[in-house]
Order: structure tokens, then C-alpha cells, then sequence
């Protein structure tokens, strides 16, 4: 919020009055409230960030709403389909904006893949991969691990219901409203012998299928490196994007015939990740580089539609849609255990 300059963060709240103390101390924020219809009466906010678990989006953004405030959500939107309506809704009856942390569509490579969408440089869309890795070693990862109350395992996906965004959010554009689903998700790791953290599987893959689309998932605790990939197939190009290394390349192809051909697909290969790595390079020395950069665009353009200088970055049908494929797979899910 500071870095991009765009409002003036006068206070935060949470239930716990250390953590808020704690948080405003460190940040240096002037206000410090445990309850939000105080905070919400005294401060006259224009917008509320809501970073708390997803069961308690809908009442904070129904008090958000009703005080004038615009809201901008920490992912899960919500907890469930129905209740990212009932959200929506409260945005409009109010005549106030609503966004959501879908921040790598706002990546680099995200950028470019939007560019390349628009001019219909990759035809039509043919299918769609998407990959992406969790670290339960990471310190996110042992919080849930060692703690049965973590809120994490609260929710009806659990793991998985928590990182779905990061992997539907950039492929929801290019689905329609009738998406069929296949869902297979299980434990790989060791049983800890408790049965609340033994509940959780760790790895996911799904199928998904809209028209003549299709979108294939794997969200993986296990496999190495940590992926977090995304492969677009079209019938004019296909291009490899890596959201970690924030690269954009577009797959090999033989232009020349024989074997002989085929020693310069490598080199052709090998200049698209240099380009890749000189534009990272000249980010870095903008201060555009920063691991959260994607998050700063994001948050300029919803800023951008408060003010009426912009479309909602992330619009609303794809919000709805988000939650309802992530219903539909948490129900595969289910299915698995």
C-alpha cells in the first residue's frame, strides 16, 4: 500500500488486541482496533483489506459494505459460491467496488500472456496446464502441519481450498459457465497419527473441461523443484510460462528440416530465456523486481476502478466462476477421501 502511494494506511484491526498492537507497532500504524464496527465508526475508512480465513469474509464485507467502504479480499474470496454471490451483491446494492488477491494474473509473464490473448497471436485456445507447488517443510506449511486448529483445516478443501485460487484464477477468463469436472486427491506423505492433520491430502490433479477447452491441474506438496507453471496451447502457438523465474517462452518448434533442424531448436530456446533474463534484469534496476510487484500493479489498477480510471481488474463473473469450480472440485475432493 505504501510503495504504490495509492491511500494511507490509518489502521488495523484483528480479535486478538496483541496481534493488532503488534502489527501496528511494527508497521507504524496509528490505529489499533479488536473490534471492526468500532474501528469501522471511528476511522471513516474508504476501503477495508480483509485478510482473515474465508469463513469470515462474508460478515466483515457485509459490515465493510454497509459502513461505505470498498473492499478488497484476501483469497479464498469466499468460502463458497453462494456466498461470493451474496458478497457481490452487497457490492453493488452499495454501490462499491470489490476485489480479490488473484496477483500472479499480474505477473510478468501473466502480462505478456494477456498481451499475446489479445491479439490473437496463439489462435484458439486449444487446452491449458497449470501446475503449482507447496512446501509443507516452509514455515506456512508447518503452521498447518503442527497445528490441528489451524483454520486451514476448517475448510471443506482444506490444503487445497487455500491455494485453488493461485491455480484457477489464471485460466477462469477462458472457461465458460458450464465446466465439467474429474477430481483425484489423496495423502502421499506418512500418517502423523493424528487424525485431523491424517484428514489432509497433499496432492491434487483435476481435469477440467469447458467446450472445446480443456485445463488439466496438479497441485503437488511433493514434487521438486516447487513448481508454479502455466503451459497454453493454442492452434496457432503454445508459450511456457514460469511464474517463479518470471519467464514467458513460447515451446519449441523445428523451422528448419532434417536433424540438422533440430540443433538450433535449442538456441532459439536458449535466446528467449536470455531476453527473459536482461528484461528481468532492467526490473530489477527500476525497482520493479520486487517479489510482491505483481501485487503493487494489481492493487494501482483496483485503486484505478475506485477512482473511475479503470475497469475492476479482476472482474466479478470471474470471481463467481473461480469459487464455483473450486465448489465442483472440493466435491471431487471429497469424493477421494
Amino acid at each position: 500500500m505504501r510503495a504504490i502511494g495509492r491511500a494511507e494506511v490509518v489502521a488495523v484491526c484483528d480479535r486478538e488486541p496483541l496481534m493488532a498492537e503488534q502489527l501496528a507497532v511494527r508497521l507504524g500504524v496509528p490505529g489499533r482496533y479488536d473490534d471492526l464496527q468500532q474501528m469501522l465508526q471511528n476511522e471513516r475508512l474508504d476501503v477495508l483489506h480483509i485478510a482473515t480465513p474465508p469463513d469470515s469474509h462474508l460478515a466483515l464485507a457485509k459490515m465493510a459494505f454497509a459502513a461505505g467502504c470498498h473492499v478488497f479480499m484476501e483469497k479464498p474470496f469466499a468460502l463458497t459460491e453462494a456466498q461470493a454471490r451474496v458478497i457481490v451483491d452487497l457490492a453493488n446494492e452499495a454501490g462499491r467496488k470489490v476485489g480479490v488477491n488473484y496477483l500472479y494474473n499480474f505477473e510478468t509473464p501473466g502480462l505478456q500472456l494477456q498481451q499475446l490473448l489479445d491479439s490473437a497471436a496463439l489462435g484458439e485456445l486449444v487446452h491449458l496446464d497449470t501446475a503449482y507447488g507447496y512446501n509443507l517443510s516452509g514455515d506456512y506449511g508447518l503452521a498447518v502441519m503442527s497445528d490441528p486448529g489451524h483454520w486451514v483445516h476448517r475448510l471443506p478443501g482444506k490444503l487445497f481450498h487455500n491455494v485453488l485460487d493461485h491455480v484457477l484464477a489464471k485460466v477462469v477468463a477462458h472457461l465458460g459457465d458450464d465446466v465439467q469436472t474429474q477430481v483425484c486427491a489423496f495423502r502421499r506423505r506418512d500418517a502423523t497419527g493424528n487424525p485431523v492433520v491424517d484428514a489432509m491430502p497433499d496432492e491434487l490433479r483435476f481435469m477440467l473441461r469447458s467446450g472445446h477447452l480443456t485445463v488439466s491441474g496438479l497441485v503437488s506438496a511433493h514434487g521438486r523443484p516447487v513448481a508454479h507453471t502455466l503451459r497454453v496451447v493454442g492452434t496457432r502457438d503454445t508459450v511456457e510460462l514460469d511464474y517463479a523465474a518470471r519467464t514467458l517462452v513460447h515451446s519449441a518448434r523445428q523451422s528448419q528440416p532434417s536433424a540438422l533442424g533440430r540443433t538450433f531448436v535449442p538456441w532459439s530456446q536458449g535466446r528467449q530465456f536470455f531476453k527473459n533474463g536482461w528484461r528481468n534484469v532492467g526490473q530489477f534496476r527500476r525497482h520493479e523486481f520486487h517479489y510482491f510487484q505483481c501485487m503493487r500493479v494489481l492493487l494501482n489498477r483496483f485503486y484505478d476502478s475506485i477512482e473511475g480510471r479503470g475497469a475492476d481488474p479482476v472482474p466479478q463473473d470471474q470471481i463467481l466462476r473461480v469459487c464455483r469450480v473450486i465448489d465442483q472440485i472440493v466435491t471431487g475432493i471429497e469424493a477421494s477421501a
